[in-house]
């Protein structure tokens, strides 16, 4: 695959980015993609490596060797072909997957793994540029009808593959755009939603049919956005159509229960981010949170808190500290010990390189204010002994605080949603629904299948795609009584 001797002879070489003192200025993408010379280089850095571990790195189980190899020939449109072949949408996870697969790559055992990710961001903009992607309808009509609930990548995926087998298929968005977490959780800066427009107009050539504005269910709690204005009951969906498949995201956010929690200026990173996706979109929104000449304090160190960090910064905050309650990671894993599987260590984003004080093994004890707007946190450093948490005596500090964002993850589905169904939880409170056998993705309730973050619970946008198209399969299975969908 690629050049033999490519490895030895071609460094790893990354996309490029927009200098932080310039793209903190605005919210487009600020990643440019590799040139062909670029690509064509770094495709011949992959390996002949005999077992491609990369494959079983990537949850879609991209054939990667393949299209690295088509990119170095410059076989661009076959390159296109076999990434399409295994994943639906490669313009999302070639922006904001953490790229598994290149923990995973051989070459990564004692010298640089090859560029997987950029490579596949490579190609698929390449496809757009040169209108080779292009809608799918099929050939011949099934007349089954299937409701997809949830648009975000598992609902579209799920949709697509169903819609290109034949069946009639309708998507229910409690947003009023298509894209769920994609669409108002992401912002702009990592992934432009125009990438998102374009697919839902290849899928609607394709014979999907985009219901938005539509909460399927009742009783949503109000810590979870909900920009719905007409409800539809699952009884009427189980009614109309022949299979439903509930695919929403995990948006139960975890939430901190000190003193002071319901002071005025703390809030869960999902009421700060959308905001400012939908200014982007044009749209008005009623009391925007703004870190703009504020103090501002991020709890949780993962994804969602960088994004916190990274609008932040664009908003004008004169200060952002983030804290994390696990101890700080190695810089740099241990391979020998951990290849190929996905590395516990330090990871810095674009959004902590654009400015951000970070600190580890820190837990928030109360948040302090006056006239009902907190004013400042109050923490203490912490260490794990035999996985359990102690506080460090005498470690008590205090941090100025005009906002606070909790971003501490997602617990599960919104279970309001699932109850609805009838459908029967795991211990995690995901909807409970096996992955292989007979009946896979189906859940205890009548005709409804689970997948992605819905049957999981939080996860990656990769993983959100592969178990899409697994359940497509899987309904297929159900209404025809066999499938040639891809498993």
């Amino acid at each position: 695959m690629g050049k033999v001797t490519g490895f030895m002879e071609f460094q790893r070489v990354g996309e490029t980015y927009e200098a932080p003192v310039a793209r903190k200025k605005h919210y487009k993408e600020f990643i440019l993609s590799l040139s062909n010379d670029e690509a064509k280089t770094q495709g011949a850095r992959c390996m002949d490596c005999g077992i491609p571990f990369c494959n079983n790195g990537c949850p879609v189980n991209n054939i990667i060797p393949d299209w690295n190899d088509l990119v170095y020939r410059g076989a661009y449109h076959e390159a296109l072909e076999t990434l399409h072949s295994t994943n639906n949408f490669p313009e999302f996870t070639g922006r904001i997957c953490p790229a598994p697969c290149e923990s995973a790559c051989t070459l990564g055992i004692n010298s640089d793994p090859v560029g997987i990710k950029s490579i596949e961001h490579f190609i698929v903009d390449k496809g757009w540029e040169n209108g080779w992607i292009v809608p799918q309808p099929p050939l011949v009509k099934t007349g089954k009808k299937v409701a997809v609930v949830g648009s975000g990548p598992a609902g579209l995926a799920a949709a697509q593959q169903l819609a290109r087998i034949g069946h009639d298929v309708t998507v229910f968005e409690k947003s009023d755009r298509v894209g769920g977490l994609l669409r108002y959780g992401i912002p702009d800066f990592k992934m432009e939603k125009s990438h998102i427009d374009r697919r839902v107009e290849q899928m609607e050539a394709e014979g999907v049919t985009f219901r938005t504005g539509v909460l399927v269910g009742k009783d949503f709690p109000a810590n979870v956005n909900n920009w719905a204005k007409k409800t539809v009951s699952p009884e009427e969906l189980k009614a109309e159509f022949d299979a439903v498949v509930i695919a929403g995201g995990a948006e139960q956010p975890r939430d901190l229960p000190v003193p002071g929690r319901e002071l005025k200026g703390v809030h869960f990173a999902m009421d700060f981010l959308p905001q400012q996706n939908k200014i982007n979109a044009g749209d008005k929104v009623k009391e925007q949170i703004l870190a703009g000449g504020k103090h501002v304090v991020v709890i949780g160190g993962g994804d969602t808190g960088s994004d916190c960090v990274g609008t932040s910064n664009r908003q004008g905050a004169v200060s952002i500290q983030q804290f994390e309650l696990m101890p700080q990671p190695p810089e740099l894993e241990n391979k020998p010990l951990v290849w190929p599987y996905w590395p516990t260590k330090l990871r810095t984003s674009s959004s902590h390189e654009e400015g951000c004080d970070r600190d580890w093994a820190v837990a928030t004890k109360r948040l302090e204010g006056k006239n009902g707007k907190v004013e400042k946190l109050i923490a203490a450093r912490v260490e794990w002994k035999d996985g359990k948490m102690q506080e460090v005596p005498d470690s008590e500090f205090e941090m100025k605080a005009d906002l606070v964002f909790l971003a501490m993850g997602f617990v599960s589905p919104v279970a309001q949603v699932l109850e609805a169904f009838g459908v029967d939880k795991d211990a995690r409170g995901n909807a409970k629904a096996t992955t292989d056998g007979d009946g896979c993705y189906k859940t205890s309730a009548d005709k409804v299948f689970a997948a992605g973050d819905m049957r999981r619970g939080q996860s990656l946008v990769v993983w959100a795609i592969r178990e899409g198209r697994q359940c497509a399969r899987a309904v297929d299975e159900y209404l025809m009584g066999a499938s040639v969908l891809p498993r």
